[in-house]
């Protein structure tokens, strides 16, 4: 069997970095983890190759080279997805179907041959059962089951052309403890965290050392720390004895919820192990808003302190921010900014409320005739799919002024400047020079400092960094470049 395994391209968003990544010599910020294990599943003697839209075009001769057209996404690559099915039928081609896109919207791609629904690792071993049997495939594969992650194969990193991306990307464990109604993971993949062993995380990091990675690895897990005691005692451990004894060539990105910041001793061992950006689910400084979309991790506690611990630990704390809640009243908008201003979060990401399919807010809002259309999976393409109790004009405009507030040169480059004057770089990692740093500068020297609005903030900010944090310039020169993409998305002119 020959098999294609094509990604969709991502859209411009937050997550897409494509104004960034201008400034390297890298076509995406990470590979398709989901496909690349895919190919790991399939039969050692199938021959697989890898489209990824972010990196590469789809062209004629990888069509009629396949037998099979496998694509997985998510919602928010439909439109990518789309083109990819609508040219896979024009040439005949039998495509399958998997992943979040399609376990979600199934009955939206009943026209496509074959769906591999839920967690491959359970379904697509039917579908290859009934190919190697010389059965007729069936039209849907699905399973309520959940997947043992102690099966799940080292993903294909031979695949890749490892130099187009920015970070190579691992999953410990899927599955999430807590369940946030807005949230799909649980429905998707259960509140029981399922890891897996010890060494299977090794080898991966084993594989990718072996195939000359060095950088960055996200570890893409929903909550990183969803089972403590396995990651503290078992996981943690085994990966700093790794990192040393490789004279620390990676640095480790992850989810994590905010009561990372109530375990002082396991942010230390993360830091250790090389760990030096977490993403944060916040949604909102309103105690009410919790409540009511069951954020319980995040009750009862001071929030901007919470974050201030894990920073002074040495995280770089990227946010998660959201607007729209029925509890919300035109007062959410300013004390959004506030809080987001002073907790130094340099990377605030915000959206407004969407209700997605197969959560509990969504049948809730559909119960109350509200859901107006499909949530897009776009936080930053200003629609809402469901009627708000707050006017949707003043929604709308109240969620402006937070992006502008907080994006436009000066207001960014103050919480710039707070995170690196309090941040201490702990953890270790190899010195190397890196001429794609040079040359990095060099554009946002002429892009951010010469070209664009808003030099003036970004010659001060520079110059800051070189007198009072000299040895966090990269860090700096970095943040300039996520401030570029973040204003560039939004169209944001100063």
């Amino acid at each position: 069997m020959n098999i294609l395994l094509v990604y969709p391209e991502n859209p411009d968003t937050f997550w897409s970095f494509k104004h960034a990544l201008r400034f390297t010599n890298k076509k995406s910020s990470i590979p398709p983890l989901g496909l690349i294990t895919v190919s790991a599943l399939l039969p050692k003697n199938w021959n697989k190759k890898l489209i990824d839209l972010n990196v590469n075009k789809l062209r004629h001769d990888d069509l009629t080279w396949a037998d099979y057209v496998f694509i997985s996404g998510m919602y928010v690559q439909t439109d990518s997805a789309n083109r990819i099915i609508d040219e896979c039928r024009k040439y005949n081609v039998k495509i399958v179907g998997g992943g979040p896109l399609f376990t979600q919207n199934y009955n939206h791609y009943l026209h496509i041959d074959h769906l591999v629904l839920n967690e491959a690792e359970v379904t697509l071993p039917m579908f290859i059962n009934d190919i190697e049997s010389g059965k007729k495939p069936q039209k849907i594969y699905r399973s309520d089951e959940y997947a043992d992650m102690t099966q799940t194969p080292t993903p294909d990193f031979s695949l890749l052309s490892l130099k187009d991306y920015v970070a190579m990307n691992i999953q410990v464990a899927r599955g999430c403890p807590f369940a946030c109604d807005f949230c799909e993971i649980t429905s998707l993949l259960g509140h029981k965290v399922r890891m897996k062993d010890t060494y299977q995380v090794i080898a991966e990091l084993d594989a990718l050392y072996q195939q000359n990675w060095r950088g960055i690895v996200s570890i893409v897990d929903d909550n990183f720390i969803g089972n403590k005691k396995q990651i503290k005692y078992d996981l943690l451990p085994a990966m700093i004895e790794w990192m040393k004894e490789h004279k620390y060539p990676f640095t480790f990105n992850t989810q994590t919820s905010i009561d990372l910041a109530d375990d002082d001793e396991m942010m230390t061992m993360m830091i250790e192990a090389g760990f030096f950006s977490a993403f944060i689910g916040i949604e909102t400084p309103d105690e009410q808003g919790l409540k009511d979309c069951n954020k319980i991790q995040n009750r009862n506690r001071d929030l901007l302190q919470s974050v201030k611990k894990i920073q002074m630990a040495g995280f770089q704390v990227t946010g998660g921010f959201i607007v729209g809640f029925d509890s919300d009243s035109p007062t959410v908008f300013e004390r959004q900014i506030d809080f987001i201003q002073q907790s130094g979060i340099v990377s605030a990401l915000v959206g407004m409320l969407n209700a997605p399919k197969n959560t509990k807010l969504y049948d809730r809002l559909e119960a109350e005739n509200r859901i107006l259309s499909d949530a897009t999976g776009n936080t930053t393409d200003l629609t809402i799919n469901f009627i708000p109790k707050m006017d949707m004009d003043e929604l709308m405009e109240g969620y402006k002024s937070i992006i502008h507030s907080i994006y436009s040169s000066r207001p960014y480059y103050k919480r710039a400047r707070m995170f690196l004057l309090n941040h201490q770089q702990h953890h270790k990692r190899q010195k190397k020079f890196e001429l794609s740093l040079i040359s990095g500068f060099i554009k946002s020297v002429i892009v951010v400092g010469i070209i664009k609005r808003g030099r003036r903030e970004y010659w001060k900010f520079i110059a800051w960094t070189l007198f009072r944090r000299p040895d966090l310039f990269v860090n700096a020169a970095t943040l300039t470049v996520f401030g570029y993409h973040y204003r560039t998305i939004f169209k944001i002119r100063k």
